[in-house]
């Protein structure tokens, strides 16, 4: 399994470049990066943590109803220069126990200096679980770039650097950092930029600290490096320090990529990921709609409101099929349906009896099983919005909870804002684009395993289900915008397949399939007929859009001493 096995460590440079297929101009890209840590910090650095952005194929918003995805890495990336602080009497930086010097090379983004701190939890309400906690203060209203670094950071003290072992020096002190960032994933775009430095953060602070190569003990007693799978887990916690509630997808395609197939990635019953190989002849076309959106500032009325909403819909849709929920379990739509299939996951976390079929025949009958999610009733007379809508009483009586437990289970941990929420909706959504990953996947390995598929019909086939995505997530999950749609009928008018919004939508990018030997004529006619994109040439305009096949995973350089 691709998600067990340790992150790369790579000491040869041939062997790291060969491995990302990386260009010439990528490669200057990492000597400026090392020439440029030396002239600031006054020695080289000893490792450089890298961690691709990502272009979801199909299967938005669905990762944290825990269906599977179909996410490829891309070429584009973050990397973090980093090595241990050299103390000498006269130097003015921070010494204390795992102080950091953050440092950009987009010089819009200034010098940071933070430091963990232990604080005293005897006055908190777990103070029983544990006595002290690390703390690092990050800013979820007004989110700056270093945010992002501390949260890589936060994540590798809780898990390993035991506040009470360092109270008590058994464990050590993380050790003072410095550590210079540079990154071409635009930021807003749906390509992941936030998932590629929380996931370059956390590698950089895991070998600084000499955790990567470390073994460690697993539950069950066995030694093992750090896996890609634990990488991604402890990634998704991290992200969510920033005040967004993340699926898992993003960090999962950066960190257990390969560069010969896109991922599906499954979350259910554990984290896996096997490879779908796509056909022959397929570009995929990245391109920003130059709309930024910013999850964290936003979230509250889009982000984690949607993720609300779905695990609200579950819960209601499970009381109607007779699945039996806990009262204070967040049960999630693909967890009510291996219920109601009657799948069994043993200790382990493995599946008897779950199979592609089985999935794809209860999504379809679920379908038709929604309308207990909209209110039971409305004037005619009123807004699509309030006529498929229901108010936040009409939800908590809906899924027969009191209202002091529905908020502890479902508004306790996270910010919404909405006036009707819109179950019904969001539950077309989510099962109907669960149903196409499950196609796209499909069409992908017939087309692999079969000579007689033509390549042709395969590249229709998947842009059909693409198209669809899009129609979804505009009209069902509202999480496109008319940027987004212009964009999309523009490719498809340029000879695109399939072109549909990719990330969390409301600004952001698009991804289109293209024929290999239309690619030049297809960036040609965007340019020309996306209003935003006129003037832009050369390198500004290979910002905004650019093709890509799938790239590698995350890793770490370790430099010669």
């Amino acid at each position: 399994m691709a998600a067990e096995q340790p992150i790369p460590v790579y000491t040869n440079l041939q062997d790291l470049h060969k491995n990302l297929g990386t260009s010439i101009a990528n490669i200057e890209r990492w000597n400026r990066l090392v020439a440029e840590f030396e002239r600031r910090f006054g020695r080289k650095p000893v490792y450089i943590a890298r961690a691709p952005g990502r272009v979801n194929l199909i299967g938005e918003h669905i990762d944290y109803a825990l269906f599977g995805v179909l996410p490829a890495a891309i070429e584009r990336d973050v990397l973090i220069a980093c090595a241990p602080r050299i103390h000498t009497i006269s130097s003015a930086e921070p010494q204390q126990p795992g102080s950091v010097v953050a440092e950009n090379l987009d010089p819009k983004y200034p010098r940071q200096t933070f430091s963990p701190t232990l604080i005293n939890k005897a006055h908190l309400s777990d103070a029983s679980t544990r006595t002290h906690g690390w703390h690092l203060d990050i800013n979820t209203k007004e989110l700056r770039w270093e945010s992002y670094v501390k949260a890589g950071y936060y994540g590798i003290l809780e898990h390993f650097f035991s506040p009470q072992g360092s109270v008590n020096n058994e464990e050590g002190h993380p050790i003072p950092v410095d550590l210079l960032v540079t990154g071409i994933v635009p930021s807003g775009s749906g390509l992941s930029s936030s998932a590629a430095m929380v996931v370059a953060s956390s590698l950089a602070f895991l070998a600084v600290n000499g955790k990567l190569e470390q073994s460690i003990t697993s539950s069950h007693g066995l030694t093992h490096r750090l896996t890609k799978g634990e990488l991604v887990r402890i990634a998704m916690e991290n992200e969510k320090r920033v005040g967004v509630n993340s699926g898992g997808m993003d960090q999962a395609a950066s960190v257990i990529s390969s560069p010969a197939a896109a991922l599906y990635i499954s979350f259910f019953p554990t984290l896996s990921a096997s490879p779908v190989p796509l056909p022959s002849g397929a570009i995929f076309i990245c391109a920003n709609s130059l709309v930024v959106s910013d999850k964290a500032v936003t979230a509250k009325r889009r982000y984690n409101l949607r993720v609300v909403e779905t695990l609200v819909g579950a819960r209601i849709l499970a009381k109607s099929l007779g699945v039996n929920v806990g009262e204070k379990a967040k049960i999630t739509y693909r967890e009510v349906i291996g219920r109601w299939v009657g799948e069994k996951v043993t200790a382990g976390g493995a599946e008897e009896g779950a199979s592609v079929e089985r999935l794809k025949g209860a999504l379809e009958q679920l379908l038709g099983k929604l309308d207990v999610l909209k209110p039971t009733s409305r004037s005619q007379n009123v807004g699509e919005e309030e006529q498929l809508g229901v108010t936040m009483e009409e939800m908590i009586q809906m899924t027969g909870l009191s209202p002091d437990v529905f908020r502890d289970v479902y508004l306790s941990w996270v910010e919404v804002e909405a006036t009707y929420f819109q179950l019904y909706t969001r539950a077309q959504h989510v099962l109907s684009e669960s149903l196409r990953v499950l196609q796209f996947r499909e069409i992908c390995l017939s087309s692999s395993s079969s000579s007689s598929i033509s390549t042709e019909s395969t590249l229709e086939a998947l842009g059909a289900l693409m198209n669809a995505s899009q129609s979804s997530c505009s009209a069902l999950f509202d999480c496109s915008c008319p940027e987004l749609d212009i964009l999309t009928k523009l490719a498809l008018q340029a000879g695109a397949y399939g072109s549909r919004l990719t990330g969390a939508g409301w600004g952001g990018c698009t991804v289109s399939l293209v024929a290999a030997d239309k690619v030049n004529i297809f960036m040609r006619m965007i340019k020309e007929t996306y209003e935003p994109y006129h003037g832009l040439e050369g390198e500004r305009l290979e910002e905004v859009m650019f093709a890509t096949r799938p790239g590698s995973g995350a890793c770490v350089y370790k430099l010669e001493a």
